[in-house]
């Protein structure tokens, strides 16, 4: 899964671009690459936006727009999935808008996750590290209210509903996580609808980085279906160039010259190239390591049939990139 933030998108643009639809298209950039070489990879991909407050949604329109553009040339949405992060307003109001965008995704089978609840500490500039620790708690009623609201448009959705949860990692004992109360939501939603299944909500865990592996397990026991990990997949990226740096930080410090000789050159090792690697390899760890602890590591075997690229439309004549340049730009 790849996950773009607003911060993220206006990144990909560049921090120096003010211009309002920035990260809007930033965003769609970073999606057109992911189509263009996906294919190489051999697995499946899923393209996601994340944690969009009110005050965002002129971003999400964007995005929102280029899977409407999208869907008009391939018959899909330019991303699988997004996230509407209302937890700051009223309930109402969040369902509300939830329900709103929801029917604009469901005919293109978009799947929308929604927050209901706050999780604490800071993300991508929302600031909830001086919230009221009850807060930190969503009820099941407040789950069902969600669930009752969407499942009448469609079926692909999921709630991240609040246990304790913090973005950020801290010390242990500051942060009192409780995935037990996720079967108390899904009890009673079973209840209220009459469902069979054991877990009808599809949940989401947020601020996941410093979870022990037995808060994990029995979360996604009782019915997490997707965990962020920004802050240790941000820390395992660092970790990366630290020890590349330190381990060859007799070869960093000139352009020429190193143990090796006076009049050696040093390319090799401040080449950006090599030294994002070491970062990239740090961090694909790091995924690995949560996707065991969440027990999804094997769960697809990596395809060798070739791949095709998702980008130009290849049944129809005449200038097609100039098309699929044109359907951008009709967006901002």
């Amino acid at each position: 899964m790849i996950q773009i933030s607003n911060g993220g998108g206006a990144f990909m643009v560049g921090k120096s671009v003010k211009d309002p639809n920035a990260a809007a298209a930033g965003s769609v950039a970073l999606a057109y690459h992911v189509r263009a070489v996906a294919k190489y990879y051999g697995i499946p991909v899923v393209l996601h936006s994340d944690h969009c407050a009110k005050n965002l949604l002129p971003w999400f329109d964007g995005m929102l727009q280029a899977d409407k553009d999208y869907f008009k040339m391939f018959g899909e949405p330019l991303f699988s999935s997004h996230m509407l992060d209302l937890s700051e307003e009223p309930d109402e109001e969040n369902i509300a808008i939830c329900v709103k965008y929801f029917k604009e995704m469901a005919p293109m089978k978009i799947w929308l996750e929604m927050e209901i609840g706050i999780t604490g500490g800071e993300e991508d500039g929302v600031n909830n590290e001086n919230i009221d620790p009850e807060k930190l708690y969503t009820t099941p009623e407040q789950v069902y209210a969600v669930y009752d609201a969407l499942s009448k448009i469609g079926p692909m959705f999921s709630i991240a509903a609040a246990f304790g949860n913090v973005h950020g990692v801290y010390k242990p004992g500051n942060v009192k996580l409780s995935p037990e109360r996720l079967l108390t939501h899904q009890e009673y939603t079973k209840e209220k609808i009459g469902s069979d299944l054991e877990r009808p909500i599809f949940l989401v865990m947020h601020g996941g980085s410093g979870s022990t592996d037995e808060e994990i397990k029995l979360a996604v026991e009782n019915g997490v279906i997707k965990m962020n990990i920004d802050t240790d997949t941000q820390w395992a990226y660092w970790d990366g160039l630290r020890k590349f740096e330190a381990e060859k930080r007799e070869y960093l410090q000139g352009q020429i010259g190193n143990p090796d000789g006076a009049e050696k050159p040093n390319k090799k090792y401040y080449d950006p190239r090599v030294w994002i690697r070491k970062a990239e390899e740090s961090m694909v760890d790091r995924v690995s390591e949560s996707m065991d602890r969440l027990g999804s590591a094997g769960k697809y075997p990596k395809s060798s049939e070739p791949g095709s690229q998702q980008c130009t439309v290849t049944k129809k004549k005449g200038n097609v990139m100039g098309g699929v340049v044109a359907g951008i730009k009709k967006i901002f």
